[in-house]
């Protein structure tokens, strides 16, 4: 099957449409919830198309140090590994890079939150990076076993091809939101010579190839970088890399990038997923998003509410017989009060995660379908308006 993109409608940037794949449509916006390990964490399949999600993503890197690509691809490829029917988009390693070098020396992530006023400072140590970029790829100590391993662009289109993902990102590299300007230049044209040697190892006709700009929170290198590879024959765009110190900056590079990438192909916007993002994001022409904040914090007993997030371990719920959000129509607050929650999160019982998960991830697919809806029908304004400002309150 030939991949394809529709925009069907668009009002200001917003826009709505359909990335056609091997296993299914995807109506954008679209969330995709992250499933590093080829599993979202304590949900099913069929878990996920009960809430929604029509597609998921899975981490190259994991996968490729267990239980390896080849292992995957003799098995049938990542659908039948792991029975999921849907859409599949892989990343390609190279956050990974990020995630085992400067953001472990830097003690920061994607967004790097450094002064008082306007952000918070940092909360975790610096550490010894595990990973080292060179012209050629990444080499870095494996997180299992401390082995040497090598991850290149071509390897890392190698082991995409053989997951059989749907939608693959090229290898780039993620610089840190400390990274100066020289370091940030030379990472993006890196990313860039890697992109070319991603488009020669690419063979797959059912995968649809995505370019990755970067640039940092650096306006002539993002606008260089989109330029550059938007220009390139990928099937998609995502934007990537350290997204600045602060939403704003957030803001500021998707205002840059976005106006110059090409309007026929989906637009990704990777790692970003809270409300308020979808909506600063969806507004500035982003089509899809990943995210692991709804499951992470689902796990940490933080969970959505239309009023904000509340965190479900606080004393307060003990004997609370409300559901999570009376609003909500998903299986947990269908069935269970804030008071049960409390008490298998206290008890550590893992059926806590699992019913946090659930809810989590609904929230965050209903409200990406009320986007989708809201573009359509000319509402987006009133119902971002509606939703941050209950959501704020908080």
């Amino acid at each position: 099957m030939t991949l394809k993109f529709h925009v069907l409608d668009q009002h200001g940037r917003a826009r709505t449409g359909r990335i056609e794949t091997p296993h299914g449509v995807v109506e954008t916006p679209a969330f995709f919830p992250v499933g590093t390990q080829a599993t979202v964490k304590t949900l099913t399949p069929d878990d996920l198309r009960a809430i929604g999600a029509q597609g998921i993503l899975a981490n190259t890197y994991h996968l490729f140090l267990r239980p390896g690509a080849e292992l995957i691809q003799r098995l049938g490829g990542l659908h039948r590994f792991m029975a999921w029917p849907g859409t599949i988009m892989t990343d390609s390693g190279g956050y990974q890079a990020f995630s085992l070098g400067l953001a472990l020396e830097h003690g920061v992530g994607k967004i790097a939150k450094m002064f008082p006023g306007d952000v918070e400072a940092p909360t975790r140590p610096s550490r010894k990076a595990l990973a080292r970029v060179t012209d050629d790829g990444v080499e870095f100590a494996s997180h299992l076993d401390g082995s040497r391993q090598v991850l290149t662009p071509e390897i890392s289109i190698t082991v995409q091809q053989q997951l059989s993902a749907d939608l693959i990102l090229a290898f780039d590299e993620c610089t840190s939101p400390l990274s100066d300007y020289a370091y940030t230049r030379d990472a993006m044209e890196r990313t860039h010579r890697w992109a070319a040697r991603c488009l020669d190892a690419w063979t797959s006709t059912n995968q649809g190839l995505y370019g990755i700009v970067q640039g940092g929170a650096y306006q002539d290198l993002r606008e260089h970088s989109a330029r550059v590879v938007g220009a390139l024959p990928f099937f998609g765009l995502a934007i990537g890399g350290s997204l600045g110190r602060s939403k704003s900056d957030m803001h500021d590079v998707l205002d840059w990038t976005i106006p110059l990438l090409p309007e026929e192909k989906p637009r990704h916007l990777l790692g970003i997923g809270e409300p308020e993002d979808l909506f600063a994001s969806v507004e500035r022409g982003i089509d899809t998003f990943d995210c692991v904040a709804p499951t992470r914090l689902a796990r940490h007993g933080s969970l959505y509410t239309a009023d904000g997030r509340i965190s479900i371990r606080k004393v307060v719920y003990r004997e609370d017989m409300a559901p999570i959000d009376e609003a909500c129509p998903c299986y947990t607050c269908r069935h269970f009060s804030r008071a049960y929650l409390r008490h298998l999160f206290v008890a550590e019982e893992i059926l806590g995660y699992r019913l946090a998960t659930i809810h989590n991830l609904h929230f965050i697919l209903t409200l990406v379908a009320r986007i989708r809806q809201s573009i359509a029908d000319g509402s987006f304004a009133e119902l971002k308006a509606e939703v941050l400002a209950r959501y704020r309150a908080a």
